[in-house]
């Protein structure tokens, strides 16, 4: 009978921890599946061409995460506006999960539509906030937004809530840009966001990014910035292509020590730029 008894008990066991495989692996489907639904969403809602322009030129690295569910809202974009200046924004959606990417998306299709209407950065953004507002979300999104002039080289910026962009000028000067920002698109009604104007002098290159490549545990967003500053500068002055720049950047994003969105978004101007 005790041994009727240990190959019952065995059994039990045996089925018990069958059935906590399975579960295991349901679980591991699901969570490939909306990983995977998720990054399908970040890039089917990023653009698949960036304008042109006489001597302009733009270059993107995009890396999502793909760890968990730790799939983010990261963005870029880029598009030529009805008057011939070229619209660039760039941006990171609160959260990890489905929801922030398909917001990601509310976002990015919220400005291009809004800049038919108005194309003057700091409006573009206010406009963007109160219709994201209105939408109800508990979601919020950090944006930079830029009207840039390929002709002149002159560039008019605005932030809400975003890390700084990072510049470069070929005669070996670089930095991080000091400019007044206002607070992340989707929170409040009735937000302003400054305009700076800048001019991207021949040679000379803007970095902008997400927060993924330069922060993290094992980096701080200070540290990683001046990485950035040090590669774009070094870019600068040898003439690198804007394309390895933004290659070398992405890369960096290797040491900030966590598994989260990165994306890169490299402005060069090689053309001759006219003094405003």
């Amino acid at each position: 009978m005790p041994r009727k008894r240990s190959t019952d008990d065995g059994d039990e066991l045996l089925a018990r921890l069958g059935s906590l495989t399975a579960q295991a692996r349901e679980r591991a489907e699901l969570q490939r599946t909306q990983v995977e639904l998720a990054i399908a969403l970040q890039r089917g809602m990023l653009p698949p061409d960036l304008p042109t322009a006489p001597g302009l030129h733009l270059a993107v690295r995009y890396a999502p995460a793909c760890y968990g569910l730790n799939v983010g809202g990261d963005w870029y974009d880029a598009f030529t506006m009805p008057d011939g200046r070229i619209g660039l924004s760039i941006g990171d959606v609160q959260g990890h999960n489905i929801e922030a990417a398909a917001f990601m998306g509310q976002v990015r299709a919220g400005l291009r539509a809004l800049a038919s209407v108005t194309s003057e950065p700091g409006e573009l953004l206010a406009r963007t906030n109160e219709l994201l507002v209105s939408l109800g979300s508990e979601l919020f999104a950090t944006c930079t937004f830029m009207r840039l002039d390929p002709a002149t080289g002159v560039l008019e910026s605005a932030r809400a809530g975003h890390i700084p962009f990072v510049w470069a000028t070929a005669d070996g000067k670089s930095g991080v840009v000091d400019d007044e920002g206002g607070p992340p698109l989707g929170i409040e009604r009735g937000m302003e966001y400054p305009v700076t104007r800048h001019r991207l002098t021949t040679g000379g290159v803007f970095v902008l990014l997400t927060d993924g490549v330069v922060e993290g545990p094992s980096l701080s967003i200070e540290d990683g910035l001046d990485q950035v500053v040090r590669l774009a500068g070094i870019a600068a002055v040898a003439g690198l292509e804007a394309h390895a720049l933004a290659a070398a950047v992405i890369k960096g994003a290797e040491s900030v020590g966590h598994e989260d969105d990165a994306a890169v978004l490299v402005v060069g101007l090689d053309g001759p730029a006219v003094q405003p």
